[in-house]
């Protein structure tokens, strides 16, 4: 919407309940087919706590870092202003209103959890070698979409 146009309260209303989202990506990593979701489940922007906007872009996140993965490397996730490094992503979740969790493993395959409150949240998604050689690499990010899915089914049909 341009300056010179007056908004109303309802048009007003309604775009502040609208998620938006732009992604300027390097050239290598565009794909204009892609039609890149801003959201997980249908539930009224209005109604979200912050921890489950933030899960919900993260599984966005990691969907569309995924997607440009090859079979040899897993998502893994590191940690801004700590010790401790480097998580391998095997779960995730969150924890109204305002904590995330993630699950997996450290470096060292030491099973680990990280807490964190969504104003410190702070993540940098990395590729790293799956374990396995013969399995083929994990994909979480779809199957972190489809459990919000049916949880927000689920909570609806309540």
């Amino acid at each position: 919407m341009s300056n010179d146009q007056i908004e109303t309260s309802a048009e007003a209303h309604e775009n502040d309940a609208i998620p938006r989202r732009h992604d300027a990506l390097p050239e290598a990593d565009r794909n204009d087919d892609c039609d890149r979701a801003d959201h997980v489940t249908d539930k009224p922007a209005k109604a979200k706590s912050p921890a489950e906007w933030a899960y919900e872009r993260l599984i966005l996140y990691i969907q569309n870092f995924e997607e440009g993965l090859d079979a040899d490397h897993e998502v893994a996730m590191g940690f801004v202003g700590g010790e401790t490094g480097t998580l391998r992503i095997e779960g995730m979740g969150f924890f109204d209103p305002d904590i995330v969790t993630f699950y997996g493993q450290d470096a060292t395959g030491t099973k680990t959890q990280l807490i964190q409150h969504v104003t410190q949240l702070s993540v940098t998604l990395r590729a790293m070698p799956k374990v396995v050689e013969q399995e083929p690499p994990r994909r979480i990010g779809f199957r972190l979409r489809q459990d919000l899915e049916k949880s927000s089914q689920a909570a609806g049909d309540a």
